[in-house]
């Protein structure tokens, strides 16, 4: 018997409870993003949209679903950070979700801590930030060429701050730093274990 899928376009509704896209691309990592605006007010915020996209130079970015408060000081200061989610600032990261017009630091109960870099802060609690000097903010487009009102912002990663205790022979122990990743639904988070773990090489 063969196989029985689901087959939907897009754009015309997925007949689902919860729009699967981002089930389907997941886990996600977070985009904990932390920026600054010219007046020296703070914002930080989560976008499960993000991902490092090169090595050299090192290039990380986030996709935001509306003209935000981060988009914005990206494109006035361009800079910002990106801080590591682990389960134990998972309900802060929450909290910093809110959508009021308050500083998200303070609203989450969270330390903030200067960079060296950039002007832009880092959360001191998590154990890996990257601090990012903008590079592109791209307006996403359709296959039409229509605006989608989104816009990808691209940083190159000009500092980083780790926590030595999660490397292990110089190499970074993954799931010692207990990192959250985005599922699909609503509410739905996962974190990771060492039982999941395999290993390969790559052929030469």
């Amino acid at each position: 018997m063969g196989r029985v899928t689901h087959f939907y376009r897009p754009s015309e509704g997925h007949r689902l409870p919860h729009d699967p896209f981002n089930a389907i691309v997941a886990p996600r990592p977070i985009g904990w993003i932390g920026t600054v605006d010219a007046e020296g007010r703070r914002n930080l915020a989560p976008y499960s949209f993000f991902n490092a996209l090169n090595y050299s130079p090192p290039l990380v970015g986030f996709s935001s679903n509306s003209w935000k408060d981060t988009v914005a000081n990206c494109r006035e200061i361009g800079e910002f950070t990106w801080n590591l989610v682990t389960r134990t600032l998972a309900e802060a990261m929450n909290a910093s979700s809110t959508t009021a017009e308050v500083d998200e630091f303070s609203a989450a109960e969270l330390e903030a801590a200067e960079s060296v870099e950039i002007s832009a802060p880092r959360v001191a609690a998590s154990p890996a930030t990257f601090e990012c000097r903008v590079t592109q903010i791209i307006d996403l487009r359709t296959s039409d060429g229509e605006n989608s009102g989104s816009w990808f912002t691209v940083g190159e990663v000009v500092g980083v701050h780790l926590d030595e205790s999660l490397l292990v022979d110089g190499i970074v122990d993954t799931v010692a730093a207990e990192p959250v990743l985005r599922g699909g639904g609503p509410t739905a988070y996962f974190g990771i274990s060492s039982d999941q773990r395999f290993d390969m090489r790559r052929p030469g």
